[in-house]
This record gives structure tokens, sequence and C-alpha cells, in this order.
């Protein structure tokens, strides 16, 4: 597979060489003949690519992915009021391509009833902890009954790091530095009042080509289809981003949707501040994982030129009610689709923009920070009791051999 700045991305298909990720999907070709289901769980608040990632490989393990996530009331009580309203979360989970059925208000505690109920094969979660109020492993049941399945963790992502990256202010991210406003950044996000904890700290995320590959699925544009692009930061990519390209998708009988991404330093230009909270690369496997997007430019020019429209052989462009920015010479960057009649304005009817969310968490600041110092208590009590287990037993063993 050769790897441009172009990167295909279908809809909805799952690229066969996942199916080899983990060594759950060997399955014998008999039982390979029925149909494996496969059920995942979570708040799914601020939904980035590492949750899309652990959707994908969940996906790979099986043949048909249900997703149940869990209502304000129920993430409340465990963990602390979600950013993200339940609507909303529903809605971000539907629009990943690796997701085939949603489950509204799943219970925070995955069991056996719930597995049966949704007749899936069994569960699959992040090899980190997930812990109910009183401290209990919300899959233990699942995973003594040997229904249960890990997938790895994406490293260099989490939401509390995207919560300090907000609340900092600064460019550090960026290029994920190791300068000083981003170290102060690691030390109040990344640990808690004993400890650094392997699951909620912050660290670099390192973008690899292999990485995008299983993100992309590859499709090229097939004859009929209306070839439509658009092009922004897409930065946090949130629920009003995929409201809006949902609405790019519905203009044609067959979109084949291609979305041009700013590189940081263009976005910071007109957008200014600590924008873009995500760089580059975390952008792009954000949009690739949105089951309305066909296809991403990788740094696409802010200017939607002559020599853009006629490579990508582009119908219609279309932008969103947000503002236009000119170009770093004053010029309209859409120019040129507006002189040949193919551009469009589209109001989704959502007008969310990122610094609608930076301001829902500075409003909740005070409330984040102690329910990470909480998260972050409770893992590391986790932690040290696995430990004592451990050397428990190489005590028990040492002393058997003698």
């Amino acid at each position: 597979i050769r790897i441009k700045n172009m990167i295909r991305n279908g809809s909805h298909a799952v690229e066969e060489e996942d199916k080899g990720e983990s060594s759950s999907s060997s399955y014998s070709p008999e039982k390979r003949k029925r149909v494996i289901r496969v059920w995942c769980d979570g708040c799914y608040d601020m939904v980035h690519y590492g949750h899309s990632n652990q959707l994908r490989q969940a996906k790979a393990m099986g043949d048909y992915l249900v997703v149940g996530v869990h209502t304000d009331e129920e993430i409340a009580k465990h963990k602390g009021p979600p950013v993200f309203t339940q609507a909303e979360r529903y809605k971000m989970i539907r629009a990943i391509k690796w997701v085939d059925e949603i489950v509204e208000g799943a219970p925070y505690v995955t069991t056996l009833e719930t597995l049966d109920k949704y007749n899936c094969d069994f569960c699959v979660h992040g090899d980190d902890i997930t812990l109910t109020v009183d401290g209990k492993d919300t899959y233990d049941e699942v995973k003594r009954m040997g229904r249960y399945r890990e997938c790895k963790r994406t490293q260099g992502v989490s939401t509390t790091d995207l919560v300090g990256r907000m609340l900092l202010l600064t460019k550090s991210h960026h290029s994920n530095v190791d300068n000083a406003a981003y170290q102060l950044h690691t030390d109040n996000f990344g640990k808690g009042p004993k400890g650094h904890s392997p699951w909620t700290g912050v660290s670099q995320f390192l973008q690899t080509s292999q990485k995008i590959i299983q993100f992309a699925s590859g499709k090229e544009p097939q004859p009929g289809d209306t070839i439509i692009y658009v092009a922004g930061a897409f930065d946090l990519f949130h629920i009003g981003n995929v409201d809006f390209l949902k609405t790019v998708h519905k203009q044609a009988e067959k979109p084949y949707v291609i979305v041009g991404l700013h590189f940081d330093q263009e976005v910071n230009r007109y957008k200014g501040k600590n924008y873009p909270i995500m760089n580059i690369h975390e952008r792009t496997l954000s949009v690739l994982a949105c089951r309305y997007v066909s296809e991403v430019v990788i740094g696409a020019p802010y200017a939607v030129g002559k020599d853009l429209l006629d490579h990508f052989k582009v119908d219609l462009v279309c932008h969103g009610k947000t503002e236009v920015f000119p170009d770093t010479d004053g010029t309209d960057p859409y120019a040129e689709p507006k002189k040949r009649g193919i551009f469009r304005i589209l109001d989704s009817g959502n007008n969310l923009a990122s610094d609608d969310i930076v301001q829902r968490i500075i409003e909740n600041r005070l409330q984040f920070e102690a329910r990470n110092q909480k998260k972050e208590a409770k893992e590391m009590a986790v932690i040290e009791a696995l430990k004592r287990k451990d050397d428990s037993l190489k005590t028990e063993t040492a002393l058997t051999n003698n």
C-alpha cells in the first residue's frame, strides 16, 4: 500500500488485514461461519482517536460491533459529570465507521446478562482499568467467565490530556516539545496524589504510516460518485463537525467526501490562542474514523485553487456557517470554486465549535481536576493491590521451592 498525503477512507468497511491483529480473532473456519458479535461499552465523553482505535480493534476481533454508551446520571455517579450530554455522546459513537449498532443507556458495570441480552460473544476493553464508585473492576464478572478480550490502549492521548491542553492555553502540544509548560501540564494532569498512573498519564503521540493505514480503507471514487471537498481544522473532532459532515454527505446520492486538513501553523494563523488543541497527526486520525468521510488531504492548501479542484475532479465545495478568514494575501480562499459555480454554504443546524468545548471545560475546571485526582487515586490503589498480590505469590513460590 502506498502512503500519500491523500488518505482514502471507506464509510463502513474494515480492512481484512486488521483481522489478524489479535489472537482472539483466530477462529476455526467452521466457527467463522457464524457472525461473531462483539460488545464494547464506555462513557465516550470527549471522543478522540484513542476511542476510535479501541472500537477499530474490537471490530477486528469479530464481525458485528455493538457499543453501549452510559447515561449522564451513571457517569456522574461513578466519575463526575460528563462534558457532553448523552444525546451528543450517542451521536458521536454512531458516526464512527466501525460501529454497527449502539445501545443507549448501557449499564456502567458489564455483566453476562448484558452480553446475552444483545447476543454478544464477548466484550472488548483497553488494557487500562475501569472502576466503579466503590473501587470495583467493572469487567470483573465477564473476565471471570472468559468472555472478555483486551485491546491495546492508544499511546499519547487521553481525555485527561486533552482537558489539560485546553486549560494550559499554550502551543506546546503542537509539537509535544519537552518544554516547561508541557512538563507542568504533565505534572498537573498526569499524576495523582501518590504517583503516576500508566492509564491516565500524559505521553507523546507518535504518528506512523501503519496507524494511518489501519484507519483508512483505501476506497477510490467510483463512476457516478459526486466528489465533494471541504476544508478546515476539524480540531477536537466533535459533534459540530459530525453534524456538518453528515449534512455534506447528504448533498449527493453517491457522495465521495474529501476533507482537507490545514497544518497546525495555518490553523493557528486564523484561530489564534493555543489552537489547534490537536496536532495535524491527531486530527488526521480523528477525521478518518468518521463514516461520512472518504478521503483526507493532510496539510491541504488554505486556498482551494485550480490545481486542487482539477486534481481531485471536485464537483462541489462546501463550507459551514463559520466565518471564512482571508488568505495571507487578503484574498478569498474560495474564489476559484465560486467562479466555477460549485461553492455551497451549508447549515447543519449545529453551531458548536472548539471554543464552546474549551468554555465547557474552563467553567468546570476545578470539577475536572478533582475528578482526575480521584480517578488517579483509585487507579494507584489498584496498582498497589496488584503489586502486593504479585509479591505475595512470589514469596509463596519461593517458600514452596525451598
